[in-house]
């Protein structure tokens, strides 16, 4: 989140760590804006504060028709200021998955070659395989994942032609604050795919920071990703961990389970 109260830190780590794959997290809902509010007022608060709900920050992204000519000059800023950093753009994603409204994918295919956008989230997963691994899911779940499945594929026809890469299956968003050690050791044998991406929130949180989640998720989380039980599935589930997309798939699959990366906040 290049707008985020820990942006500067984020990037001093990033810098050391250059094995790292680091990402920008568009924030376009529910955080702060790059650019003033004067110039996307249809889109922030006076203080600058986009939106707190995805539902309405995607509604009012497009209505009334100015605010989508703003909502494209506030992704250009967010954009240039990673690129200010000096990092490479390993991938680019989402705060509330906002980077799937068609406004922003359009914007994102538009701009692909002069940032640099290689690979982009577009999340996929299934309802039954999500019980199947133990979880508990509601019954709007089924209505949310056709709607994914509908900006997914919004998604694949502008992405593709514009040479930006996409994961077959990206898992966690039916496991949002519950991927734990249990539930991967459930899931890697289940996965038929080439590309998987598994995304989480871990943490090791500070003495007086917020939690990124619910309490002691993103210990958990963080436990899971560097379980020895989870890197021996791995193995055994025939994939081997990669960067954001492997140019070629030789033999083994490829998945995205637990390589070195994030997005930038």
């Amino acid at each position: 989140m290049v707008t985020g109260e820990a942006f500067e830190e984020a990037v001093r780590l990033a810098r050391a760590h250059p094995t790292l794959a680091v990402g920008i997290h568009l924030v376009l809902v529910d955080g702060w804006s790059a650019l003033p509010p004067a110039r996307i007022p249809h889109l922030v608060d006076r203080l600058g504060r986009f939106r707190p709900g995805p539902f309405v920050a995607g509604f009012r992204a497009q209505f009334p028709p100015i605010a989508a000519s703003e909502l494209r000059q506030e992704m250009r800023a967010q954009l240039e200021r990673f690129r200010d950093t000096g990092l490479p753009l390993s991938h680019v994603d989402g705060h509330h998955h906002l980077h799937l409204h068609p406004v922003v994918l359009d914007t994102l295919a538009a701009l692909a070659r002069e940032f640099g956008i290689r690979t982009v989230r577009l999340p996929v997963e299934e309802t039954g395989l999500a019980k199947a691994c133990g979880l508990r899911v509601g019954p709007g779940a089924g209505l949310g994942s056709r709607v994914f499945r509908l900006l997914r594929r919004h998604g694949e026809r502008l992405l593709e032609p514009a040479g930006v890469s996409f994961h077959e299956r990206v898992y966690g968003r039916l496991a949002t604050g519950r991927v734990d050690e249990t539930y991967l050791l459930r899931l890697l044998p289940r996965l038929d795919a080439e590309a998987v991406e598994i995304y989480c929130h871990p943490e090791l949180p500070a003495e007086g920071e917020p939690h990124g989640g619910s309490t002691g998720s993103g210990l958990s989380e963080f436990a899971a990703l560097t379980s020895p039980a989870v890197r021996r599935a791995i193995v055994e589930a025939g994939f081997t961990l990669t960067g954001p997309i492997p140019e070629e798939f030789p033999g083994s699959r490829a998945g995205e389970l637990a390589e070195p990366q994030a997005s930038l906040g």
